[in-house]
């Protein structure tokens, strides 16, 4: 499933074709997805003008001119794909139709925007946009980790008393906003910490530690374009390339990529979701 750097890459690449713009045509070719859509849901975006494009956690939103606001979640294979518009030096011709098009924005100046969703995992809902943290999928989401609420006083203080381990506690959307499996084993590979330790009982100077190293491996990710391993692409269909670059997640045997160390990346399973670090370095 697509996380924060994913998502926020689609963001930045559907900026130039929908911020500002106004969709011509809404197409909505079936009544759900993961949910039903909403009632009308082609009629309430034709003719409304992106006001602004966001992200909040793993969600896409768009802002509309009539006051609502379009959450957007790729779910396990979504894409939002861009065509007919020229950027940089390329332009992106329409492809033919394709039976996973689900939702299509026909922009005013000849773009199109295509949700694209085989497996149906995505989900998409319409909302006042003055209440949107209200929306039952937004209002118990924490901190964005690359904003300024997720700091090292908030850490210590999330982290104090938990008997969960610090894995669980990172995945967890109510304590910070967006992190997913893979950044989360990248971080703690980075900052030497266990997957296993209880995020009680990691040091202050160690929770403080972790901040600037979420932070370093979101926005190495996002530069990256994200992380291709499935279904993945960004908004002009290209891979993303983040995970040639993996220090543990997926490498499972391989040696560790930790300066002086001599241990293997080992895979672990919690809470049904596979760990990848190294037992030599990580404590």
């Amino acid at each position: 499933m697509p996380e924060l750097p994913e998502v926020e890459t689609v963001r930045r690449g559907l900026l130039p074709v929908m911020e500002g713009r106004r969709i011509e045509v809404a197409h909505v070719n079936r009544p759900d997805l993961r949910w039903p859509l909403p009632e009308r849901m082609a009629a309430r975006l034709t003719g409304q003008t992106v006001t602004q494009l966001r992200r909040r956690s793993k969600y896409l939103l768009a802002d509309l001119s009539s006051g609502e606001t379009l959450i957007v979640h790729l779910g396990m294979s979504g894409r939002m794909l861009i065509s007919g518009v020229t950027l940089g030096q390329f332009h992106y011709d329409h492809p033919a139709p394709d039976k996973h098009d689900h939702v299509v924005f026909e922009m005013e100046d000849g773009g199109r925007v295509t949700f694209n969703d085989a497996r149906r995992f995505g989900a998409m809902d319409l909302w006042p946009t003055a209440t949107l943290e209200d929306h039952w999928l937004l209002n118990r989401i924490g901190p964005e980790p690359l904003g300024n609420s997720f700091n090292e006083d908030y850490l210590v203080t999330a982290f104090r008393g938990r008997r969960t381990p610090v894995k669980a506690a990172l995945l967890d959307q109510r304590i910070v906003a967006g992190l997913g499996n893979i950044y989360v084993c990248e971080a703690l590979h980075r900052a030497g910490i266990s997957p296993r330790r209880l995020a009680g009982r990691i040091s202050e100077p160690r929770a403080r530690g972790l901040v600037p190293i979420i932070r370093d491996v979101l926005s190495d990710a996002i530069e990256a374009g994200g992380s291709s391993l499935r279904d993945y692409r960004q908004a002009d269909g290209e891979l993303g390339y983040f995970q040639h670059t993996f220090r543990a997640y997926g490498r499972e045997g391989q040696p560790c990529p930790t300066a002086g160390c001599t241990g293997t990346i080992r895979r672990i399973v919690q809470s049904g979701r596979s760990t990848f670090h190294c037992v030599t370095c990580q404590r």
